[in-house]
């Protein structure tokens, strides 16, 4: 392949599926979508170096709207899956998509382990604080006085935190985007991408079907007042008076990312077979 051919493939269109995405009109995820292929071209991969994982939910329709190679699992299992296919083919670029639903219910305790194993690759959770595809029914992260037909009185629980818990957790790259700056949020999973080891990255992207109200949010996010730091106490301290609109990086650590023994190494059908004998 050419220099040139090169330069005319890295493009956010290589990265594109045939597929039109069919989402609700005004929801943020089309604006994530074009996110993803925008940061994937400016780190110049090619689809086939690519695999997007993820889960259930309306966010996680992401990998077939992409020409990479994609994996569509179930409910909460995205990061399990991915862990797998990292450490089985290390030299692949792995990212997954997800919601705040898929993401930090029934995939809490993934979410928690992934960040401790730090695998090396980057996680983009959608989150619009509510369950979009089960027609607004709460979220981990839905304010605990949102009333809706499925929680006239609002849930009453409090807030889960997912950078906070993302921080704590081990994650070694932790930032929020917001769905309304594409180019913006490009760049921040750009950034997650060539960082080494597990990256987290929260894009807030409103439901203006079942959240309406969130429309307003692009009068209220702003760009972090801190810069980026590498101590997590620090980062963990900032944290605790944040109110999730907060937009940019947050921590960028030096973790050593997670790498199975003796991946890399060829081995025979016999050898592999010999492991499961009882």
């Amino acid at each position: 392949m050419t220099t040139t051919s090169v330069i005319e493939r890295i493009t956010p269109a290589a990265f594109k599926s045939d597929y039109k995405p069919i989402w609700c009109p005004g929801c943020g995820d089309y604006s994530v979508l074009s996110s993803v292929t925008k940061a994937l071209a400016q780190l110049e991969l090619v689809p086939d170096e690519v695999v997007v994982v993820s889960g259930i939910g309306c966010s996680s329709r992401i990998p077939a709207y992409t020409s990479c190679y994609g994996f569509h699992g179930v409910h909460g299992r995205a990061l399990a899956a991915a862990t797998g296919v990292k450490v089985a083919r290390p030299e692949l670029t792995v990212v997954v998509a997800g919601g705040d639903g898929d993401g930090y219910s029934i995939g809490g305790n993934h979410f928690l382990h992934a960040c401790r194993r730090n695998v090396d690759m980057t996680y983009v959770v959608m989150d619009n604080h509510v369950y979009g595809m089960t027609k607004g029914q709460p979220s981990p992260t839905t304010e605990p006085d949102w009333k809706s037909k499925i929680s006239p009185w609002g849930t009453g629980a409090p807030l889960f935190h997912p950078l906070a818990i993302g921080l704590a957790a081990g994650a070694n790259f932790v930032a929020r985007a917001f769905a309304g700056d594409p180019n913006g949020t490009a760049a921040i999973i750009a950034q997650a991408i060539n960082t080494p080891g597990f990256s987290f990255v929260e894009v807030i992207s409103p439901c203006v079907t079942f959240r309406p109200e969130q429309r307003e949010w692009k009068n209220v996010v702003r760009p972090s007042p801190v810069a980026t730091t590498r101590d997590p106490a620090q980062a963990a301290r900032r944290l605790m008076s944040d109110d999730g609109f907060n937009i940019g990086v947050l921590f960028s650590g030096d973790r050593i990312p997670y790498r199975a023994p003796g991946v890399g190494a060829v081995r025979s059908v016999n050898d592999l077979e010999l492991e499961f004998e009882l």
